[in-house]
């Protein structure tokens, strides 16, 4: 891998604005006592996806919330926001990260959420890719803990070597997440492709009051007439 590629994926960007002062301190207290970037990795991945709240409803059109210090400060984000703070806070900590898109099908979605989006496919997705023992290694920090247990899949782990995706089968066998195309990667959020390719989909996410819940998408999955 060409050396100024991989350090391009160590500077800060708009959206991985791994020089904010929070991001710093965020990083600085999760990454760990052993200081190799592997266990560095994986640290940094429980701390975004336990931390941070999986919430499909979070997505708001305009750029300043797609920031990581943005996702940090409001404790939530959908997939992609929690990528951008999971690949921000690599950067702190000296590890080059990247953000990637790839359109993935759920099989398990709540209804409110499938009506909202008219589909099961999510168009988009966001992972992050961390470079680890020269290669580049995927890692998705989406569903916190706590969802996964309300849902009845297995959470993902990132052990720092191996590729962390998402399950294809949940944990009674049903069938969950299915990859359809990965559209590669980005060492920062191309935000209005990735807004647009959401208009286009799911227009209905972005009408006046349609990702306002009562609760939360949490208690959506255990409610689901919410």
């Amino acid at each position: 891998m060409n050396t100024e590629y991989v350090k391009q994926a160590m500077m800060p960007g708009y959206f991985i604005n791994s020089e904010h002062s929070a991001i710093q301190h965020f990083a600085r207290i999760n990454r760990g006592d052993d200081g190799s970037s592997n266990s560095v990795a994986s640290a940094l991945y429980l701390a975004v996806r336990d931390q941070i709240i999986y919430d499909p409803y979070s997505i708001r059109p305009d750029p300043e919330s797609f920031q990581a210090s943005s996702v940090l400060l409001y404790g939530k984000g959908h997939c992609v926001g929690k990528a951008v703070l999971y690949a921000a806070a690599l950067r702190a900590s000296g590890i080059p990260a990247r953000i990637g898109f790839a359109d993935v099908r759920n099989h398990l979605t709540t209804p409110r959420l499938r009506m909202l989006m008219g589909t099961d496919m999510f168009y988009h997705h966001g992972y992050a890719e961390v470079w680890l023992n020269d290669r580049w290694v995927k890692a998705t920090p989406a569903f916190n803990l706590s969802l996964c247990d309300k849902f009845g899949i297995r959470p993902l782990e990132f052990n720092g070597m191996d590729d962390s995706i998402f399950h294809a089968f949940d944990r009674e066998g049903r069938q969950h997440m299915e990859y359809v195309k990965d559209h590669g990667t980005y060492f920062d959020l191309p935000f209005d492709e990735m807004m647009a390719v959401y208009r286009r989909y799911y227009p209905a996410i972005f009408e006046v009051g349609a990702t306002t819940s009562n609760g939360s998408f949490e208690e959506e999955v255990i409610r689901p007439e919410l």
